[in-house]
């Protein structure tokens, strides 16, 4: 028999070595860099996904949270109180241009992301600062709203989880849109914004989301009889629209039906005579984000309940 060398005895273990390590599963390749054009036609550089943001908008909390991304965000404006976990993170002020810039630097975040509440020139401190930003436009639609998660999900190394979470909502939308489908019945509405002088409200003008989720669920708005986006309605406007439903998105505000009802004129409109002035959170169409579809739907319902039984 011949001797075997020390080759030969390690050619099996050197064999099997290679099999198992062709087996094994491969580690798991860096992130690719981030080139995005942001709302201000900036293109946003990042090496990889963000993994310390500061939020400045309501909405984008609540995207990011709904995402997964929410041990990501390391500072929020005095706003976002949504969810109730993002009350816990570090608060950097808000309002235009209130905001602790100090407090933001410090933190360190590799991104800030910014909404349409912000001004150019606050990104611009921002980026003075040596902070990398990017701004998120509001959008106009709840296409624009699905457009934005899948952004900011893409931002946060989160685009799996953003894209389950439109191809969840784009259902329920869906849902609506065929449960409407058809129907010749168009109530008009008034949606209040903002009563603080009852005898020129604000409400939504034409363009505005408010309206375009209005006239998804079915609805007419008044408003788009009005020429600006936010538009003061005088009560002989109103008469003339005579709407079948008001909304009282200022319902957060303290405003109830019954000190609508109060208010000198408004008892011979439609929708006073049959009752019809319904308290609506505002934070379902203002906030664009996942919790737009559940105002989509509640609107629907309020507006053709005989269809949503």
């Amino acid at each position: 028999m011949k001797k075997k060398t020390l080759a030969t005895l390690f050619l099996p273990v050197l064999a099997a070595a290679m099999l198992l390590g062709a087996c094994a599963t491969p580690a798991p390749a860096a992130q690719a860099e981030i080139n995005l054009v942001d709302g201000l036609e900036r293109t946003v550089a990042l090496d990889a996904p963000a993994q310390k943001i500061v939020t400045l908008s309501p909405p984008l909390t609540e995207i990011l949270y709904a995402i997964g991304a929410g041990d990501q965000v390391i500072g929020r404006d005095s706003f976002s109180d949504y969810p109730e976990a993002a009350l816990a993170l570090p608060d950097i002020g808000g309002g235009y241009s209130e905001y602790d810039l100090e407090t933001i630097l410090s933190l360190e975040p590799d991104l800030v992301i910014t909404g349409s509440i912000n001004t150019p020139e606050l990104v611009q401190s921002l980026q003075d600062l040596g902070l990398t930003v990017y701004y998120l436009g509001n959008p106009s639609d709840l296409d624009g709203t699905l457009a934005a998660i899948q952004t900011l999900g893409q931002l946060s190394g989160r685009a799996d989880e953003a894209q389950t979470l439109v191809d969840a909502l784009s259902a329920r939308i869906a849902a609506v849109d065929e449960a409407l489908a058809g129907t010749s019945d168009i109530p008009s509405v008034y949606y209040e914004l903002d009563a603080s002088d009852p005898a020129k409200p604000y409400t939504p003008g034409p363009g505005t989301y408010y309206s375009n989720l209005i006239a998804r669920a079915g609805g007419q708005n008044v408003g788009d009889a009005m020429e600006a986006e936010w538009a003061q309605i005088s009560l002989e406007n109103l008469l003339v629209a005579d709407p079948h439903y008001i909304v009282l998105g200022d319902a957060n505000w303290g405003v109830t039906p019954e000190s609508l009802n109060e208010r000198a004129g408004w008892e011979a409109l439609t929708a006073v005579k049959q009752g019809n002035i319904i308290p609506f959170d505002d934070d379902l169409l203002a906030r664009f984000g996942p919790r737009q579809v559940d105002g989509l739907e509640a609107l629907a319902k309020l507006l053709h309940p005989d269809l949503f039984e």
